[in-house]
């Protein structure tokens, strides 16, 4: 039987968490998924170079999807805590860490964890 090397559980794991939040968000149509595909790709060469960045990987990955929406087709994930003033996306944090957070900066608040958006607009996991 293979086992699966740290590196590609670290990519499974950052695709699965970043296309949990895209179903929560329910904007996760086909060309939107590919957009995770082609990060997860682009990521499998930068932590193939430096194995001690697996950890950082789903934040990587939200970032690299969440620069592509902007560019195609606006903001995402929009702010569900901040009830005044003009939409605005959340952040991750860290930029280049560990247990990447969506976070507010104009609230300075923790939203959710990568994957776990559902849990902020109100509709759970993507398991529950």
């Amino acid at each position: 039987m293979d086992t699966v090397s740290p590196l590609e559980q670290a990519l499974h794991a950052a695709r699965a968490l970043v296309l949990a939040d895209l179903v929560a968000a329910h904007v996760a149509e086909a060309d939107v998924v590919s957009l995770v595909e082609e990060s997860v790709a682009q990521r499998r060469w930068w932590v193939e170079q430096w194995p001690d960045g697996a950890p950082f990987v789903a934040g990587l990955v939200a970032q690299d999807v969440q620069d592509a929406l902007l560019e195609r087709y606006g903001r995402w994930p929009l702010c569900p805590v901040c009830g005044s003033g003009g939409p605005h996306a959340l952040d991750i944090a860290p930029e280049l860490g560990p247990d990447p957070h969506w976070v507010c900066s104009e609230a300075g608040v923790r939203v959710a964890a990568v994957g776990a958006l559902g849990t902020a607009l109100g509709g759970g996991t993507a398991t529950s």
